[in-house]
């Protein structure tokens, strides 16, 4: 195995890494980061919070102990529980003020101690959550203990691509803490919640919020430190015209700033900063006769990459915030103008960095459950042992058994998890696409849960079932090709045609990767110019020519390598474009070009 990292590893503040304010939409000025140096032990199953001598080893939150950022680097099994401990102190809080404590993601079973009392719990790895401590807190110095319990692959939870033993496209479990944990000082009468919708049509951001208490809410909205429009937020919503407004796209990604102030006569109670962009995704039939994905009322190619969102250095969390910007950055340099962020979720800052800079993204949910038997997946193994499909025959997902979802709290949890995915990063404008199943994995009942989704939210795509197990709905017909020739559909009267995998060329570079031996591929290339001239020959003979066919989109495999898989735009380590950039923008050019309609 040689060890490699990106160029950020020596930058991470190892007293404080990742600083930056953790929640860009709704911000507070009052907070405090906990992420830095925690004390860190290993126990039994059935152990009580360890006493404070027990904690013989120390970890960098929030990276989880497999990743060599956190410095710990081993994973614990399912017969063990993870502890951390921390000690913090708060200034003096004034009257009627609360603490919260907020975790950006905790992998799995996650309990919360305060001053030794329990203050919650939490079962899910990617979803954030909070708690109220202020009873629990006292003047002075306090102590902070966190459980955490996390089967991996041994138990049937949304974990991804984790597994136990990484191997081809499954990698290294990331357990416990592994996004930022922070304090929050809060009024007792404060604002809530916010929801944000907008409508180009009607010239208007939709605004609803929940206070906490009582008093009067008022909205400004903001164009470069302008104030260009206000309103008071009567029974939690409003409707507020945006004057002479600029459409959000990814060629310009324009935002406007908002703020909510909570006031009781001249006192300010609560005041909350956010964002928002003016901008519309909608399925409509183009003036070829082929569905096509339109933003903002006109036909709009989205040519995207898969990000699987894994570093060497912190696994499924980023180094540093310019980590992050680098990886869009760059494939938005490239030509790229979408995202697809496949069976992971990132922290709120991600999404932040792709509205600013202009990234649309795909949103996968997580997998979960067991495995698919590859009997029903139409794969077979390849000389690596991995599973490669070779045909995506016709199945009904309300086989629970067949899927390995037959207990129902399985799927009830998988639903919970969904909805509170959408709900968080519901304001995002960048994200124009959910996705709940991929490739057979965990899939159930898909036709009515993406009816739940476009339901839940009206205001973008739904790829039900992306790759294997279509059941005919959701907003695109999806499917995945790797080294086998793309056709598109003959009819397909009421969907989109979406290519949302394909690619996966591959190429192993010398110094940069995570296991030469065991590296692989779907097509391997051993020098730059023949992977460049062969990802030319896969654009110019099988993808550019099927968009005059009917073809919507693409998402290309993939951003970077990740572990074993060498398929990647960029190395593993984020030190090289593997294949001529030029190239790359040339055919992102052509591909746009030759879908105006």
């Amino acid at each position: 195995m040689e060890h490699i990292k990106t160029p950020f590893y020596d930058q991470v503040d190892r007293d404080c890494p990742l600083n930056e304010y953790p929640r860009p939409q709704f911000e507070r000025d009052n907070w405090i980061n906990l992420n830095g140096r925690w004390g860190f032990c290993v126990t039994g199953l059935h152990a009580d919070p360890p006493e404070e001598t027990a904690y013989d080893r120390e970890i960098l939150v929030p990276f989880a102990p497999e990743c060599a950022l956190s410095g710990i680097a081993e994973h614990f099994d399912d017969n063990h529980l993870l502890w951390y401990s921390r000690k913090f102190t708060l200034p003096t809080l004034k009257k009627g003020e609360r603490v919260l404590l907020h975790f950006g993601a905790v992998d799995w079973d996650c309990r919360v101690y305060v001053n030794a009392d329990q203050i919650g719990s939490h079962l899910g790895g990617y979803n954030r959550f909070s708690f109220d401590i202020t009873s629990h807190i006292s003047a002075g110095e306090n102590e902070l203990t966190v459980r955490v319990f996390d089967p991996t692959d041994k138990g049937w939870q949304q974990r991804g691509k984790q597994a136990t033993v990484s191997h081809g496209f499954w990698y290294t479990a990331t357990s416990g803490i592994w996004q930022t944990v922070w304090l929050e000082i809060v009024p007792e009468n404060r604002i809530d919640s916010l929801r944000l919708t907008p409508d180009i049509d009607l010239g208007v951001i939709r605004v609803e919020a929940a206070v906490v208490g009582k008093g009067k809410l008022t909205a400004k909205v903001f164009d470069d430190g302008r104030e260009i429009a206000q309103s008071v937020i009567e029974d939690g919503k409003a409707e507020i015209p945006v004057p002479d407004f600029k459409c959000w796209s990814p060629e310009d990604p324009k935002l406007y700033d908002l703020e909510l102030t909570l006031t009781s006569g001249r006192r300010k109670l609560d005041h909350v900063k956010s964002y928002f962009g003016m901008r519309k995704f909608s399925l409509e039939r183009a003036k070829d006769g082929f569905m096509r994905l339109f933003l903002n009322n006109a036909p709009y190619f989205q040519t995207g990459l898969l990000d699987q969102g894994y570093w060497p250095d912190g696994g499924m969390t980023a180094p540093t915030d310019e980590a992050m910007i680098y990886d869009i950055q760059t494939m938005r340099e490239l030509g790229f103008n979408m995202l697809r962020k496949h069976i992971k979720t990132e922290p709120d800052r991600w999404y932040y960095h792709c509205d600013r800079l202009g990234m649309l993204v795909w949103q996968d949910m997580i997998s979960g459950g067991k495995a698919l038997n590859p009997v029903h997946a139409g794969v077979i193994p390849n000389i690596q042992g991995v599973f490669i499909p070779v045909k995506a025959f016709s199945l009904k997902d309300d086989k629970y058994k067949t899927f390995n979802r037959d207990e129902a709290i399985w799927r009830d949890i998988f639903r919970k998890e969904l909805d509170e995915m959408i709900d968080q990063l519901y304001n995002f404008v960048s994200i124009c696409c959910w996705v709940p199943f991929n490739e057979g994995w965990g899939q159930f009942d898909a036709l009515q849960i993406g009816r739940h989704v476009k339901q839940k939210d009206p205001t973008r795509f739904v790829d039900h079932a992306s790759g294997w197990y279509d059941q005919g709905g959701g907003d695109f017909r999806s499917i995945h090709r790797y080294i086998m020739p793309v056709q598109v559909p003959k009819k397909e009267l009421d969907r989109a045609f979406v290519l949302s995998e394909f690619g996966g060329y591959s190429r192993i570079v010398e110094g940069h990767v995570w296991n030469k031996t065991r590296s692989f591929g779907y097509m391997m290339f051993r020098t730059r110019e023949k992977l460049t001239s062969a990802y030319r020959r896969l654009f110019e003979k099988q993808i550019i020519p099927n968009v005059s066919k009917g073809l919507a989109a693409t998402v290309y495999t993939q951003v970077s390598d990740v572990e074993f898989e060498v398929n990647g735009i960029l190395t593993y380590d984020r030190t090289q474009i593997k294949l001529d950039a030029d190239t790359v923008k040339t055919l992102n050019r052509r591909l746009r070009e030759s879908s105006t309609d």
